[in-house]
């Protein structure tokens, strides 16, 4: 018996015979036969509901799983296990299944991608001619200074003759005016427009970001840069751009405001390196690894460092270990009362 056909039948039995317990209060101060079949009645529909309440409480205590057959319970936990199954094997597909045509980077092997493998700083120099004769003229560098060259691409002399090349506003003066002068070690790189307004309004709209940290902002780092300078192609059947986009797979949305950076013979390297277009954007890959992370030659160094020292001091911790500290946690202290 269910609880949903038990509960009307006490509801119903519980407001009779409450009907009577009334009329029998009611008239409780005369004692006539009527009054008194009408308190036996009262009494008997006590004991009447009093019944149909435990047999509602047993219906209640049938319900539970473990008063069920050995057919139910394993059709019920069959059914429990094949409807968590499905449900974790489509959120484990929806992914898989969903299609974008968006692409995402290989992974490719980089020179300094080992845990204990240094920047090339060949590359990281032909990585900078890149930048400054290609992309310099839309995206900026704010956060690196012409003295950050020295000791790893270029020798203070040649970047103080880099720096020297750029005009820089200073000021004011003695008369209280700005004037320029010829860039000096401490100066940052040139930034391409005066604000960010400027920048859009000579590119459609498209802000170009900051390259300083670009290879850690991206998702991939040097592999989605690579990509993406060397992935641009003309669009599938079906899909058209607005004027001023290009089409590039591995962009976010595939239409890119930037125009095709790089190409064969772009640049003339000084050290005669021949300049292919996944050369070029190779070096200047290796380029902006290095300006998002300048301590990284720093960093492995030290972690190479203390691993060796790790390995003298592993030596004598164990000594210490086993033969120092074994006195002090194997000795027994035992307390002899006083006779």
């Amino acid at each position: 018996m269910a609880a949903g056909q038990c509960r009307p039948g006490v509801r119903a039995d519980y407001s009779r015979w409450r009907q009577v317990e009334d009329a029998v209060q009611a008239g409780s101060e005369g004692s006539t036969p009527k009054m008194a079949a009408l308190r036996a009645a009262a009494g008997s529909g006590r004991i009447l509901l009093h019944t149909r309440q435990k047999t509602f409480h047993l219906c209640k205590a049938r319900m539970s799983f473990a008063n069920l057959s050995r057919g139910k319970k394993i059709a019920l936990s069959t059914l429990g296990v094949l409807a968590a199954g499905g449900s974790a094997l489509a959120l484990t597909l929806h992914h898989s299944v969903y299609a974008d045509l968006e692409l995402h980077s290989p992974s490719y092997p980089w020179n300094h991608s080992g845990y204990l493998s240094a920047l090339d700083h060949a590359s990281v120099r032909r990585g900078y001619q890149v930048y400054k004769q290609v992309c310099a003229a839309c995206h900026n560098m704010q956060y690196v200074a012409f003295r950050n060259l020295v000791g790893e691409t270029h020798t203070q002399e040649e970047a103080k003759a880099l720096a020297e090349e750029v005009e820089v506003l200073d000021g004011p003066d003695e008369n209280g005016e700005m004037f320029t002068r010829p860039g000096k070690l401490s100066d940052y790189f040139p930034q391409p427009y005066p604000n960010s307004e400027a920048a859009r309004a000579a590119n459609n709209g498209s802000l170009p970001p900051d390259l300083t940290h670009i290879a850690n902002a991206r998702h991939g780092g040097e592999d989605y840069i690579f990509t993406l300078l060397t992935g641009y192609c003309d669009p599938p059947a079906g899909v058209s751009l607005r004027e001023g986009l290009y089409y590039n797979p591995y962009f976010p949305g595939q239409a890119i405001g930037m125009a095709p950076p790089i190409y064969d013979e772009a640049v003339e390297y000084e050290d005669g390196t021949p300049a292919s277009m996944s050369q070029m954007a190779k070096d200047v890959c290796t380029f902006l690894r290095w300006t998002a992370e300048p301590e990284h030659d720093h960093r492995k160094r030290m972690g190479l460092k203390l691993l060796m020292f790790s390995a003298l001091l592993w030596p004598l911790i164990y000594y210490m270990k086993k033969h120092r500290w074994s006195v002090l946690k194997s000795r027994k202290i035992a307390y002899k009362p006083p006779k």
